[in-house]
């Protein structure tokens, strides 16, 4: 499954997350999520990103050390369905999304326990998470500076190679929503 789509369910599953173990484990999967797409650019991302991506799978990994080994979802382990990267800028700003919103939901438990040991943990994670997003605002400025007259690679449905699963099944791909970190692409006006 493509990366971003990964990240949404995350996003969406933090949003639904209410009790205590339910953030843990999402800032657990957030943070095995952010390794393995470490991991996935360091051997197929751009070569500009490398090293970066592998310091990304480094800190994902010592993020989910941090934390103790949540109950999972019925769903598993979302990282292990990760099977491409199609877009590396999206995937990382939707990343840095999840990153932050994983922290400031670390901020809301820490601050609510009265446990000391769960405390510590939380500020632990909270760290972990804050390195992650530092890692993925690295890459993002790389990718910036590279820009697309310095051979920026296609995507894979512009390379001839599609989603797999799009193909298997007939499905279209999702549909986009706006960028929300370019000015211009949501009115700020608007009311909501």
């Amino acid at each position: 499954m493509d990366a971003e789509r990964l990240i949404t369910a995350g996003r969406d599953a933090l949003a639904q997350s209410g009790t205590v173990p339910e953030i843990l484990a999402e800032a657990w999967q957030a943070q095995i999520l952010a390794q393995a797409i470490g991991a996935r650019l360091a051997l197929y991302g751009p070569v500009g990103l490398r090293g970066e991506a592998r310091a990304l799978s480094e800190t994902g990994g010592r993020g989910c050390a941090g934390l103790d080994c949540p109950t999972v979802r019925a769903d598993g382990v979302r990282a292990a369905r990760l099977t491409r990267v199609a877009d590396e800028r999206g995937t990382l700003l939707a990343l840095n999304a999840l990153l932050g919103e994983v922290g400031m939901a670390l901020v809301g438990v820490a601050c609510a326990t009265d446990e000391e040991g769960l405390y510590w943990q939380c500020i632990e994670a909270i760290d972990a998470a804050d390195e992650s997003s530092d890692r993925v605002r690295g890459m993002l400025r790389r990718l910036a500076a590279r820009g697309p007259e310095r051979g920026e690679r296609p995507p894979d449905a512009v390379r001839g190679r599609g989603d797999p699963l799009v193909e298997r099944t007939g499905l279209s791909a999702l549909p986009e929503g706006p960028d929300l970190c370019t000015p211009g692409s949501v009115d700020s006006t608007a009311s909501p």
